[in-house]
């Protein structure tokens, strides 16, 4: 009998045909200007159209990438990212996906970095950021839900969750050390409790997904994405020169002292002491930015993460506006050149800030495909996942505070902001309203306030 959907039958049970890297590369391009809604919403878009949509690598292939690049540290996004790109077309596709997930944002932070610095004060402007902040308070508990509702599958996660989040809001535990004590109870409970730990009791796997993938489960790992030493150190050498160069070059040129060195070296340090990803990184570089070298103040940063969350890209890239406005305000290259010392500051820190994450994905990739099926590493992944997510949670209550108080506990609820917050969360958990339009909403009504405040 004929089947009643032929086409569905097919899409469903045939093997996608192999994806050139041409191919490969104009859906890389297009991501780079479509991968809004922070770490969270960029997994999600590349989950549907790598895994459900194309089916370029399956589920589980797609979920173990991704628990390595939560355990790295740096823009996890960005970093799955550049590891799907790796393992399907070697090197260049790594560094073509990775480049492009990034590339269109810092030209567009650069040009709305420069608006808001050099027009800020405009009644249109502040009102719009004013909408924007609460919105994103929203977003990050929204990514904490999304998170968490794939990874904490059970009572150990959740506790792993709860306990990580404990430790850094009452006890200001450094995360790589949340990160290192999850690691080992994973190792250790995976190997008493291996049901907990399995990769698909920890996330929901799509219906739409389960037709063959071009990279499945029982896929062989292709020969390039095979560990071999030499291939190690040469990624290991590559990465040191790539870095050395131009950080060899600013120490000579301007000295250890200068802006320039200083944003380079603080944002080396970022890409490589902060692990969980854009949402667990960004109170070091508060930390950094506004209290310890004054590049910019605390209200700015607020700001540049309310751009960051309406631009595509990592939203990590927060730190192309703290480095824009670092070099525009304080004039590096003098009074005459403030927006290229402002576009300049920008381009180092993201150069900075994005090459370890090449490095890990390229030198990490083939020891982490070795092990796709070994619960052994599964299991300390896993609870790393989940440990993040009480990170994200964390990091909720500190965006928040700095919101709806903006001058601190002891001054009034900043009312306005809390009904933005409030209407944005309603809009994002009950009525499933798409990041960009919830942020445009409350941008119009910040405008709205802002005018209606006159």
């Amino acid at each position: 009998m004929t089947s009643p959907n032929p086409i569905v039958t097919l899409a469903t049970t045939e093997r996608p045909l192999s994806v050139s890297f041409w191919q490969a590369l104009i859906f890389w391009f297009k991501l780079g200007f479509i991968s809004f809604g922070g770490p969270a919403g960029q997994i999600a878009i590349m989950h549907e159209e790598l895994v459900v949509r194309r089916r370029w690598l399956s589920e589980k292939r797609f979920l173990h990438a991704l628990n390595y690049c939560m355990v790295l540290p740096g823009p996890e996004a960005q970093q799955l990212a550049t590891y799907i790109g790796w393992l399907m077309h070697k090197t260049r596709g790594g560094i073509v996906a990775g480049v492009l997930f990034v590339l269109p944002s810092l030209f567009l932070l650069i040009a709305l970095s420069w608006i808001y610095i050099a027009y800020g004060q405009v009644t249109w402007v502040a009102g719009l950021f004013y909408g924007i902040k609460p919105a994103v308070t929203a977003i990050v508990i929204q990514a904490a839900h999304r998170i968490g509702s794939r990874a904490l599958k059970n009572n150990l996660l959740l506790a792993i969750a709860a306990s990580s989040f404990v430790a850094i809001f009452i006890f200001n535990v450094p995360f790589p050390i949340i990160v290192l004590v999850a690691a080992f109870i994973g190792f250790f409970a995976g190997r008493l409790s291996p049901e907990s730990f399995n990769e698909s009791s920890s996330h929901t796997v799509s219906v739409a997904s389960k037709g063959p993938a071009l990279i499945d489960d029982d896929t062989p790992t292709p020969s390039h994405a095979l560990f071999n030493w030499k291939r190690f150190a040469q990624v290991l050498l590559a990465g040191a020169v790539l870095w050395a160069l131009p950080m060899g070059y600013l120490v000579m040129q301007n000295g250890w002292g200068h802006t320039f060195t200083q944003m380079s070296w603080f944002f080396t340090k970022a890409a490589l002491l902060t692990f969980g990803g854009a949402y667990a990184v960004l109170p070091y570089v508060y930390q950094g930015a506004v209290e310890q070298f004054g590049w910019i103040t605390a209200t700015q940063m607020m700001d540049g993460l309310a751009l960051g969350e309406t631009t595509p890209g990592p939203l990590i890239m927060v730190v192309a506006f703290v480095g824009f406005v670092g070099g525009y305000v304080k004039a590096v290259l003098g009074p005459e050149s403030l927006f290229l010392a402002g576009a300049l500051a920008a381009t180092l820190v993201t150069w900075f800030t994005f090459l370890p994450s090449f490095i890990f994905i390229l030198a990490g990739g083939p020891f982490v495909e070795s092990t796709h099926n070994d619960l052994k590493f599964i299991a300390p992944l896993t609870a790393i996942t989940a440990a993040v997510v009480g990170v994200i949670v964390n990091l909720a209550l500190f965006f928040g505070y700095h919101t709806l108080w903006p001058q601190g506990f002891g001054e009034l609820l900043d009312i306005p902001s809390a009904l933005i917050a409030v209407a944005a969360a309603i809009a994002l958990f009950k009525y499933k309203r798409n990041v960009m339009h919830v942020i445009g909403v409350c941008g119009l009504i910040g405008i709205c306030l802002q005018y209606g405040l006159k």
